[in-house]
């Protein structure tokens, strides 16, 4: 099922992968932009999507809406990226950019092609491994060094903001690692790929 249109609360456009994958399939199917980090789409991706993470878009939005139409999708693990970029495009001027629903879980859970390449963990995986972490470590710690809480209530706290913000500063600082970087990409090359014919 797609929603075609924003809503009155400015929420953007969704489609889901049943309905995404039955426009994959027909003579024009949409410009798919996955925002997930190089690293995380080398791992999986939908055959014939453009990765253009999410800071790289930020950074380019100006050159990027030439390219893209109201026929995009944009991708990412669950949905918070995407929406992020949605709301990027839409303020630069890209008309009812759509999210796909669900993210690639939604996607590898039809069963739908994905292109499969080294496997690594999905960003908010590791986001709940590294934060967990820290909170039982530092809950553990408390027991002989007090002030250890400290570290526990301010992970909370930044897990609050993240929620609140729909931002992720852990997530973020983990993207940059040199075990979530894939291939380095130019803008050059994004918008050569994005200019070129849909698969």
């Amino acid at each position: 099922m797609t929603r075609n249109a924003p809503t009155a609360g400015g929420s953007p456009a969704t489609i889901d992968a049943a309905t995404l994958a039955q426009l994959m399939a027909t003579a024009r199917p949409p410009r798919l932009v996955d925002v997930r980090t190089s690293g995380e789409f080398e791992t999986a991706h939908i055959p014939g999507s453009h990765n253009v993470p999410l800071d790289l878009l930020r950074a380019h939005l100006s050159d990027l809406r030439t390219h893209l139409d109201d026929h995009v999708v944009l991708v990412c693990g669950s949905g918070q990226r995407a929406t992020a970029a949605a709301a990027d495009l839409a303020a630069a001027g890209v008309a009812n950019p759509r999210i796909l629903t669900g993210g690639m879980g939604a996607w590898q859970s039809l069963d739908a092609p994905v292109r499969a390449g080294r496997p690594r963990w999905e960003l908010e995986r590791q986001v709940r491994l590294f934060a967990g972490s820290l909170v039982l470590g530092s809950v553990v710690a408390s027991t002989v060094l007090p002030r250890a809480k400290w570290v526990a209530a301010g992970i909370g706290t930044g897990l609050t903001v993240a929620a609140l913000t729909n931002t992720c500063t852990m997530a973020m600082l983990l993207a940059k690692l040199p075990y979530n970087r894939g291939p380095r990409l130019d803008i050059g090359g994004v918008i050569a790929a994005l200019g070129g014919p849909r698969p």
